[in-house]
């Protein structure tokens, strides 16, 4: 089995669907609106096959600051640990928080963690 993809809700659709191709290289479907339900989606498709759907959803509004229960995050390989350092720092530069600086976890992970425009939690990786 396989995960087949993962579900985000998000207020500014656009805006999401250009920082996941602009920063993660994910491919874009075409919107899919559903306008009795006041729903639209994409399906952001990653090169190995994962994707990602961030949906809008004209009820779907408010949004829990800080930790909550549930997902806590997503973490999205870049293959090097050059990559993560640079990915972070170009995702400072550009003005997005980094939640956390590069490091080796104690589970032996390489990562950072940055914020997406809607303050979701990213673990850059390799």
């Amino acid at each position: 089995m396989k995960i087949e993809h993962i579900a985000l809700w998000t207020t500014d659709l656009e805006k999401m669907k250009d920082f996941y191709v602009k920063y993660f290289g994910v491919t874009a479907n075409d919107l899919y609106e559903n306008k009795t339900k006041g729903f639209t989606s994409y399906f952001l498709s990653f090169e190995n096959g994962a994707r990602l759907e961030i949906m809008s959803r004209t009820d779907v509004t408010g949004k829990n600051l800080g930790e909550n229960l549930g997902w806590a995050h997503i973490a999205i390989s870049t293959g090097t640990k050059e990559m993560v350092d640079e990915l972070t720092e170009k995702l400072r530069k550009d003005g997005f928080k980094v939640a956390g600086e590069t490091r080796t976890t104690g589970d032996g992970y390489y990562e950072s963690v940055v914020l997406d425009p809607e303050g979701n939690r990213i673990e850059i990786t390799c």
